[in-house]
């Protein structure tokens, strides 16, 4: 197995540029998981589908093209709340998990990022990071994207979605998100984006050599 980098972290914490831009800066494959979920309940609800049918979700994830990945629909708002619903069922998420640890297997290594990396898909990763920043930052940038996107939205109700979706992402009973005992915490709330990059890039740097 090749060096996994796994980033953890809530919605909009900036989680995912970071796997980008490290994922370019070592010339690795990147996965975002969450847009696995995405595009789970993308499907369900394009199928008719409701989003409390569990079993419904369950064959959807089963089944799941990961070319769909690329559909702009899972960037959408309805997007990341159907992803947050269907995330908390245990039978969708074992139907996700080979694919997440068979993409952590290659080489000369993989990034990425979600919520469980560090603790469920990839606990052995070499370099560990957990994103985070205050709920009032991450709705500020959520709407900035969602709006950038032709999206009509309100920050206060951004800011509502992203407390109920880290409640929901805490308390669910499978891989709920918490920060692995080995990963290095990274606040954002003060940072702009290559700040961020920085001091991950540092994170990383540091497990790299101590690797070596």
């Amino acid at each position: 197995m090749g060096f996994v980098i796994a980033v953890d972290g809530p919605a909009a914490s900036g989680k995912g540029t970071i796997a980008t831009r490290l994922a370019a800066l070592y010339g690795y494959p990147v996965l975002d998981s969450g847009l696995l979920y995405r595009a789970v309940g993308v499907r369900l609800l394009a199928e008719g589908g409701d989003l409390s049918d569990m079993d419904h979700a369950t064959r959807v994830a089963k089944t799941l093209d990961p070319a769909t990945l690329e559909n702009p629909e899972v960037r959408t708002r309805a997007a990341g709340e159907a992803a947050s619903r269907v995330a908390a069922y245990t039978p969708v998420r074992e139907a996700l998990r080979a694919f997440q640890r068979t993409f952590a297997t290659q080489e000369p290594g993989v990034v990425i990022d979600g919520r469980d990396i560090g603790t469920v898909i990839a606990p052995q990763a070499d370099a560990k990071l957990f994103v985070t920043a205050s709920p009032e930052v991450r709705a500020t940038r959520r709407w900035k994207q969602l709006t950038g996107q032709g999206e009509q939205v309100t920050y206060e109700d951004i800011l509502a979605d992203i407390r109920i979706r880290d409640e929901r992402d805490s308390a669910r009973s499978d891989s709920p998100m918490v920060i692995a005992d080995d990963a290095v915490l990274l606040d954002t709330t003060e940072m702009d984006i290559d700040r961020a990059f920085d001091a991950a890039r540092r994170i990383v740097e540091t497990a790299r050599g101590q690797k070596a």
